[in-house]
């Protein structure tokens, strides 16, 4: 037995949260930018050095992720959310918790060759909200970009 594996009931949060992750990225990069706005908690905060200002709440989310597609279009790139090595880093035991990944954005311009475009860290306050895990808030880190604040 590994001293270090998750208890069961923490093995099974933690698919939960991948499984929010991977649909997160499927949905914004499919451009369904009110299934993805819908990840985060009504109230829910996006902040990132690469946007000019934090975004927060539903219908702001919503038009955030609705930029990225349209922008996506306009540049002639397909632009792919790539989220690994999740990991549990906080938990409160009254349903919030720490959670902190990588992200790349992979880019491949029509015709062209796939390449990373960003490498970032997300550092997320994740809570449950009827039943379901939503992202309360969110911080993104740009490798070689200036700090944002902590969630």
């Amino acid at each position: 037995m590994n001293p270090h594996a998750p208890a069961p009931a923490a093995s099974a949060r933690l698919a939960e949260i991948h499984q929010l992750y991977h649909l997160q990225s499927h949905l914004i990069d499919g451009g369904r930018a009110d299934d993805w706005a819908a990840t985060f908690t009504a109230d829910g905060t996006f902040t990132s050095p690469t946007y000019p200002a934090p975004v927060t709440g539903t219908a702001a989310l919503t038009a955030f992720a609705k930029r990225f597609s349209a922008d996506c279009a306009a540049d002639g790139v397909v632009r792919r959310h790539v989220v690994s090595n999740v990991a549990l880093t906080g938990d409160d035991g009254a349903g919030t918790l720490q959670v902190e990944a990588y992200l790349q954005i992979v880019a491949t311009p029509a015709g062209g060759t796939p390449h990373t475009e960003r490498f970032t860290t997300l550092t997320d306050r994740v809570v449950q909200d009827g039943g379901d895990w939503r992202i309360a808030a969110r911080v993104v880190h740009r490798d070689g970009a200036p700090t944002a604040p902590q969630v």
